[in-house]
């Protein structure tokens, strides 16, 4: 089973590597209804709430960017796969040459330390936004054990990297035609990307959508892990109507294979269309 989805923005090459799967229960989801749950799953042919651990490869000049590195061994067997990614993009750990967290969530964060503690990717630049790294480093903001695990975690990766981080604001640049996409809500600092060469673009749309089947058809259905729900919502909804129409490739953290698609409008809420 392959792994990746490569595709070409002008003369960037961009490759989704996907780390894992998992399927969320209805729970995950407070704001929808059992029903509508049962109803949009069954519009899109699923069974249950899919879902991916994405990252993402890009090759631009002499930068080769890595975007998140999934969660390693934390979600069980289907996951922890984005080593196998990376070498069937034909990229070695050391080839990494920035390295860019949309957020610090244990699925985007963890692939990039070994159980240790030590840094996978040794010559590895890190790019996070500022507003993350104020938000994860104050312990105080945390107050149950998984909160506080989850904390603990994103200190473990900004201590392995400590030295080659670079805070960033706005929609900074990351490496040559690469640049951040601030979408606050979910995280206080959380990003996706755009990859924009000529007239060629592609945007990668962080963790706005979790669960394609429900959050695309049904941008107001929220997740638990929304720090500000609103906020996410917000992001989502303008995210998608800027997908939708500028008619541009997209993918996010969560999104299934092939991974890369277009989204277009469809009701009150949008849908994904392969190339």
């Amino acid at each position: 089973m392959s792994r990746t989805t490569k595709i070409t923005v002008g003369e960037i090459e961009v490759t989704s590597l996907t780390d894992g799967e998992t399927v969320f229960g209805s729970e995950m989801f407070p704001n929808a209804d059992e029903a509508e749950i049962a109803t949009l799953l069954a519009q899109d042919g699923k069974e249950g709430i899919e879902t991916n651990f994405n990252a993402f490869l890009m090759k631009t000049g002499s930068h080769t960017v890595l975007v998140d590195a999934g969660p390693r061994d934390l979600f069980g067997e289907t996951c922890g796969f984005l080593p196998d990614a990376l070498a069937e993009a034909e990229t070695k750990p050391e080839d990494i040459t920035d390295l860019f967290f949309t957020h610090l969530h244990p699925d985007h964060i963890a692939g990039a330390i070994t159980p240790e503690g030590e840094a996978v990717f040794p010559n590895a630049q890190i790019y996070l936004s500022e507003a993350e790294h104020s938000f994860w480093s104050d312990a105080g903001q945390f107050s149950d054990e998984t909160q506080q695990q989850w904390q603990q975690l994103a200190m473990a990766v900004l201590n392995a990297y400590e030295g080659r981080f670079e805070l960033v604001k706005g929609e900074a640049t990351i490496a040559p035609g690469v640049t951040a996409l601030p979408l606050p809500g979910h995280t206080p600092g959380h990003c996706g990307f755009r990859v924009d060469d000529g007239t060629h673009s592609f945007a990668q749309l962080g963790d706005v959508v979790h669960a394609q089947s429900l959050q695309i058809a049904n941008p107001e259905i929220s997740v638990v892990f929304d720090v500000d729900a609103d906020m996410a919502r917000k992001a989502r909804k303008q995210a998608l109507d800027m997908a939708a129409t500028d008619g541009m490739l997209i993918s996010g953290g969560h999104i299934l294979r092939p991974t890369i698609a277009r989204l277009e409008r469809s009701g009150a809420g949008y849908r994904l269309v392969s190339e």
